[in-house]
């Protein structure tokens, strides 16, 4: 049988491409397609603030990733904002936490950045090696053949490859129509989701309330022109999110600042709003013979810690890594036994890390007396020692733990 290309990737967002970056100076003749029309540079849609909506916090991991796939120096500085602090707090106690890069001896704690330009510059970096792109390609249907895949498209056209690879989002129509076993819950919670003008400089801090109603963070953008930009996340139940929705600018922009205890002072303007359903997903495996997951495709998690996309980067990085070390021996990269340790170094951490934000969140809606004196005093017993702590946000940075090549090692000043 001919195939079109050793590996197939599906899904040319953040995630796919950066797996088809790493695995771009591999013998593998490697594909990219994606529904999106590749040749062209992505829409980009800000709000009056100049930022679009959809942003990500970028661990030190990820940073490592993109850097020495030459992807992170293409990013537009003047689109980058690294935060040195974060501070979380309960409204419903005294309990807070503070994290300070400077404690860890690190420069700071992640980066908060917009997802489209680090999914360009993950396209523009693709120009300049073997890996072909194809966009504009929906998949229609998928059948399993004796020595591979075949993806038929909405288009008419059909692939053939030993290998794909889903890293199609959360809604995989690869995923779905291989047929794999999820297991998810709804939150029944729903995610506000704009750009804000502040009045005060966020002080290269992420700021997060727990509020009765649901988490509320403030993400630091950059300032510009003596204005002060934040993005923010609020995780609201499905009425009061329609309420706060059907708010006018003015109303919502004082509700925030109330929500928020105007720790920036008042919002002084708020762009476009946006609300997501909020749904937990997690494949019960993430392969089977010639095919894996990456990415959302795999995994979906509350965005109460900013873990999603950080999660996906390490997939792809230990995916790649997988595939190349059973090139060099001469192994079939299609073949379960291959693609299996990439589910093995992988689902226990990103069912841990699902595990955590789950426990979180149950945690922090709790209304009874009992467990929010429970959840007050841990905060304030875990700011109080300094190891533990610096332990937590280490290995959510990416700084510690069984990480693949790609992401370890120190990051350039």
């Amino acid at each position: 049988m001919q195939f079109d290309a050793d590996v197939i990737i599906v899904g040319a967002g953040m995630v796919g491409a950066t797996l088809a970056n790493a695995l771009a100076d591999s013998p593998l003749r490697v594909l990219l397609v994606d529904a999106l029309d590749l040749q062209q540079r992505l829409p980009v849609q800000p709000g009056a603030s100049g930022y679009e909506p959809r942003v990500s916090a970028f661990s030190a991991a990820s940073e490592r990733i993109l850097q020495r796939l030459g992807v992170w120096q293409r990013l537009p500085p003047e689109r980058l904002c690294g935060y040195r602090h974060m501070r979380v707090w309960d409204a419903e106690g005294t309990g807070a936490i503070a994290f300070d890069a400077e404690a860890l001896g690190e420069l700071r704690l992640g980066h908060i950045i917009e997802n489209t330009p680090v999914q360009q510059a993950l396209l523009d970096a693709l120009q300049q090696t073997p890996v072909r792109v194809q966009g504009q390609r929906r998949t229609r249907v998928l059948v399993k053949e004796d020595a591979g895949w075949r993806l038929e498209f909405e288009q008419g056209e059909a692939l053939r490859t030993p290998l794909l690879v889903a890293a199609d989002g959360a809604q995989s129509r690869v995923r779905d129509l291989a047929g794999f076993e999820m297991r998810e819950w709804d939150y029944l919670h729903h995610a506000l989701v704009t750009t804000v003008q502040v009045e005060q400089p966020h002080a290269d801090t992420a700021w997060q309330r727990f509020l009765p109603s649901g988490p509320l963070a403030f993400l630091p953008l950059p300032s510009r022109d003596g204005r002060h930009y934040c993005s923010i996340v609020w995780s609201l139940l499905a009425e009061p999110a329609e309420a706060m929705m059907a708010l006018d600018d003015q109303a919502f922009a004082a509700a925030l600042s109330e929500a928020i205890e105007q720790r920036l002072g008042r919002v002084l303007a708020v762009d476009r709003r946006y609300r997501i359903p909020l749904r937990q997903r997690h494949a019960k495996r993430y392969v089977m013979p010639g095919l894996a997951l990456v990415g959302d495709a795999a995994h979906s998690i509350h965005p109460l810690a900013g873990q999603g996309v950080n999660l996906g980067m390490l997939d792809a990085a230990c995916l790649a890594e997988v595939l190349m070390q059973a090139q060099s021996r001469g192994e079939s990269c299609a073949e379960l036994q291959v693609l299996e340790r990439y589910q093995r170094q992988r689902i226990g951490h990103n069912l841990g890390m699902m595990a955590a934000m789950e426990g979180f969140e149950r945690l922090f809606h709790a209304e009874a007396l009992p467990l929010r004196w429970l959840r007050n005093a841990g905060m304030n017993w875990m700011d109080g020692h300094g190891v533990l702590k610096a332990a937590i946000i280490r290995r959510a940075m990416g700084l510690e733990g069984d990480l693949p090549a790609l992401a370890r090692g120190s990051l350039t000043v």
